[in-house]
């Protein structure tokens, strides 16, 4: 059990805030006074402390930089209406960083540092939580192999860091989408699953090509036929039917078990939707369009929450989307930020208070 004293903690001589306008902030930018470190060597954790922020002294023969053994999560810190500060789901994030770090033949980072460490490290810089809807403390937690060793195999030391970093939205306006078929995100028995930080770098070149033709990301579609959606960027997808919400199923272990994603198919299921997790091609859904029955289209994700789409194109055939009109989506997300804030009730017990 990792107890308060068992973390050393030097604080900052001098918060960054005071130079900081939390009103006016772009997605990840900027970084809280202080972060936690922690060294996994010998089979155990040690050398656990909490300073401020400030550059790693890295070899360049770091094991990371060449094998890319490398995880993260991400995960929002909130303020009620009374000023006390809680974190969105944190358990769900833990369990899964730890089934990231399996997948990757890393250590498992044990409950207390992971939760404890969050919890003091939030304690310490709570005043960099923003006080304005759709604005949080985003927590990335993220380890890495340490090994100053070129050798392909799984290190024997590692490093686990969690930073913070003040946030608003992160995409501020309904998106336009491009059907990817060319490039694949994941393929089954990859790591399509695992927050494991190859998987964004891998993904950046299609998104790169989709914004060049006007886009603003990729709906990725499986590795195999090139026929049933996966996720959309870095985000989950849902898509209203009717009166069903359909996500794609997780079964194939090419999508992320998305927190957001979670939590809406509750939401979803609260306000009376049928809610299906299944495989769903991209002609049923061009059927689903043609017919008129195709309401509304959203990506979740910490980072994005609930995301509108008001474009999808897949070869010639271009879906348009009235976003102005929706109700499920701006519904959520309203649902979502009432809980975080405290004004609506947390039936579900998501909210975990610092």
């Amino acid at each position: 059990m990792i107890a308060a004293m068992d973390i050393l903690i030097t604080k900052a001589e001098r918060s960054k805030l005071q130079d900081l306008d939390l009103n006016n902030l772009p997605f990840g930018r900027y970084f809280s006074d202080h972060m936690l470190e922690a060294d996994f060597e010998k089979g155990e954790w040690k050398n656990i402390e909490i300073k401020p922020y400030q550059p790693l002294l890295l070899s360049p023969s770091l094991a990371a930089l060449h094998y890319g053994q490398a995880i993260f999560e991400g995960i929002k810190a909130y303020k009620d209406k009374k000023g006390n500060a809680y974190i969105f789901r944190p358990q769900d994030n833990f369990h899964r960083f730890n089934v990231s770090a399996e997948r990757m033949q890393m250590p498992q980072v044990p409950e207390e540092l992971f939760m404890e460490g969050i919890r003091q490290l939030i304690s310490i810089d709570c005043n960099w939580i923003p006080m304005k809807d759709d604005h949080s403390l985003y927590i990335r937690p993220f380890m890495f192999s340490s090994d100053e060793v070129i050798g392909v195999r799984p290190s024997e030391k590692y490093k686990f860091l969690i930073i913070l970093s003040p946030t608003g939205p992160y995409y501020h306006v309904p998106m336009r989408i491009y059907v990817e078929e060319k490039y694949v995100r994941a393929a089954p028995g990859g790591v399509g699953y695992a927050k494991a930080a190859g998987n964004y770098g891998a993904a950046m070149l299609a998104s790169a090509e989709a914004k060049m033709k006007g886009y603003d990301q990729v709906l990725w579609m499986d590795a195999i036929e090139h026929k049933y959606v996966q996720e959309i960027g870095t985000m989950n997808v849902f898509f209203i039917i009717g009166n069903t919400a359909i996500t794609p199923n997780l079964d194939q272990g090419t999508i992320l078990e998305g927190v957001t994603r979670n939590s809406t198919i509750v939401l979803l299921k609260e306000m009376g939707f049928t809610v299906e997790e299944r495989p769903l091609s991209i002609d049923d859904l061009i059927e689903a369009h043609k017919k008129g029955n195709l309401k509304e289209v959203f990506g979740t994700g910490t980072a994005a929450t609930i995301s509108m789409i008001k474009e999808l194109k897949y070869k010639d055939y271009v879906m348009n989307f009235d976003v102005e009109n929706w109700k499920t989506a701006p519904l959520l997300k309203e649902w979502l930020m009432d809980i975080r804030a405290g004004r609506r009730e947390d039936k579900y017990g998501w909210m975990w208070k610092v």
